[in-house]
């Protein structure tokens, strides 16, 4: 099995103090650690999470990040996907289990 993916790497970012704090109070409320917020923002973010696609998709509209054709491109670009993967009936753990099986007979790639 390869090793990529498995080790681990430091994400991190600098903010204000009054915001580090007013997070730190409203994790602790929400009985979350900072660690646990932010890979379940992560996940969501890279399994495409709707409620954090929507919200990305306004911050993107507000901040002007990019035009709305390029959202709309984006949006029909994975709507695409979702129709593939459902046609072809893959889920993430079919697709890794083919490249398990790939890697297993041409281990030179």
């Amino acid at each position: 099995m390869s090793e990529y993916g498995k080790k681990e790497k430091r994400i991190s970012f600098t903010d204000t103090a009054k915001r580090n704090a007013e997070t730190i109070i409203r994790l602790k409320h929400d009985g979350l650690t900072k660690t646990k917020f932010f890979r379940a923002i992560l996940t969501g973010y890279l399994e495409r999470d709707e409620a954090i696609v929507d919200f990305i998709d306004r911050l993107k509209e507000t901040d002007e990040i990019q035009s709305r054709s390029k959202v709309t491109k984006i949006k029909q670009l994975e709507e695409k996907g979702k129709k593939a993967k459902s046609k072809f009936g893959l889920d993430e753990e079919d697709i890794e289990d083919i490249f398990d099986i790939l890697e297993k007979e041409h281990p030179e790639l």
